[in-house]
C-alpha cells in the first residue's frame, strides 16, 4: 500500500510504520516519523498539530521512496543524509560508519583528560566522519586536532564534516594509514575507534551493518584486535610520553585491550560502560611524564 496525496499526515505515518514493521524495522514508529520530518520540514510538535491535514502529493511521494529504501534495509541515517552525535549533526554515507550513540561514552573519556582551557592536540586514528575528533574540538575550543583515515572516500567526508561544524581551521585530516602518519609524537590524546569485528562474526551482523558500512572498518582480524595490537605497538614507540590513548572497544574486549596496553606498559588503565551496560571504551597513558 502506497501513501496517497489524499491521505492525511497520521495515515501516512500509519501506514508507514506499518510497513517498515513489515520488513522487521525494530523502531518503526519513529523512523516513520523521522522520515516525514525530514520530507516535510515539520518539527515533532508540528507534525502533531497537521496531524488530521492532507499531505501535498510531492511529501507523500517523498515519504513513499524513502519507505521503500528502509524497507531495502539501508540505513535510515543513509537515507536522511545526516547522523547526530554528541549534539552534533554529521553529514552521512556509505563512505565511513554510521556515527552511533554507544561511541558517545568514548568521547566522554577523552574529554575527561582534557582539562577545560588545555591547549593540547588530538588525534583520531581511523577517523571516518570526524565524528569523534569533532565532539571533542567542539567541546574544548583550547584543542586542535587531526584525523588519521586510509579510506580517500572517509578522509572527504570528514573534510566535509569538520568544515560544516566550523572546526576546520583546527583540524586537518592526514590521508593515510596511521603506521604512515608522522606526527605520533605531537599528540597529547589519541582516541581511535579502530575495526572490532572477529572476521567470523561479520556475517551475523544486522544488514544495514553488513552490506552498507566499509568493510575495512568492521574486520578486525580472526580475533577482533589486530588494530589494537598494531596501535598499542605504534603508540609505544612513537607516542609522546603522559599521552593519553583512548579505544572504542567490543562489549568483550576490555580485558583483552587493556592487557595489551599493560603489556607495552601504559599506566592509570582506565574503562567505561555504554549506555546499554556494556564495556564500551578503555584507556591508558604513555610512562614518562
Amino acid at each position: 500500500m502506497e501513501v496517497s496525496g489524499v491521505a492525511t499526515y497520521e495515515e501516512c505515518l500509519r501506514t508507514g510504520t506499518q510497513q517498515l514493521r513489515d520488513a522487521g524495522i525494530e523502531e518503526a514508529a519513529l523512523e516513520a516519523r523521522l522520515m516525514m520530518m525530514a520530507v516535510s520540514g515539520l518539527s515533532r510538535t508540528g507534525l502533531i498539530s497537521a496531524g488530521t491535514d492532507p499531505v501535498p502529493e510531492d511529501i507523500a511521494a517523498r515519504f513513499s521512496e524513502m519507505l521503500r529504501e528502509r524497507q531495502t534495509r539501508r540505513p535510515l541515517q543513509h537515507i536522511l543524509g545526516t547522523a547526530e552525535f554528541f549534539g552534533l549533526e554529521f553529514l552521512c554515507d556509505e563512505r565511513a560508519l554510521i556515527p552511533r550513540p554507544d561511541s558517545e561514552v568514548v568521547a566522554e573519556a577523552a574529554l575527561r583528560l582534557i582539562p577545560e582551557g588545555a591547549g593540547v592536540m588530538v588525534a583520531d586514528l581511523g577517523t571516518g566522519t570526524g565524528c569523534l575528533l569533532s565532539a571533542i574540538l567542539a567541546n574544548r575550543p583550547g584543542t586542535s586536532g587531526v584525523g588519521v583515515e586510509a579510506s580517500a572516500q572517509a578522509a572527504s567526508l570528514a573534510r566535509e564534516n569538520l568544515a560544516r561544524l566550523g572546526l576546520a581551521a583546527r583540524a586537518a585530516v592526514f590521508e593515510g594509514s596511521w603506521a604512515d602518519w608522522p606526527d605520533w609524537q605531537a599528540a597529547d590524546l589519541i582516541v581511535s575507534n579502530p575495526p572490532y569485528i572477529a572476521s567470523a562474526e561479520i556475517a551475523g551482523l544486522a544488514p544495514e551493518v553488513r552490506a552498507h558500512d566499509p568493510m575495512a572498518a568492521l574486520d578486525g582480524g580472526e580475533d577482533g584486535l589486530v588494530a589494537y595490537r598494531e596501535i598499542i605497538r605504534l603508540a609505544g614507540q612513537h607516542m609522546k610520553p603522559g599521552g593519553w590513548l583512548v579505544f572504542e572497544i567490543g562489549y568483550d574486549q576490555k580485558d583483552a585491550v587493556s592487557g595489551q596496553l599493560e603489556l607495552a606498559e601504559f599506566t592509570e588503565i582506565g574503562s567505561s560502560k555504554d549506555l546499554g551496560g556494556n564495556d564500551r571504551a578503555v584507556w591508558g597513558r604513555k610512562p614518562g611524564k
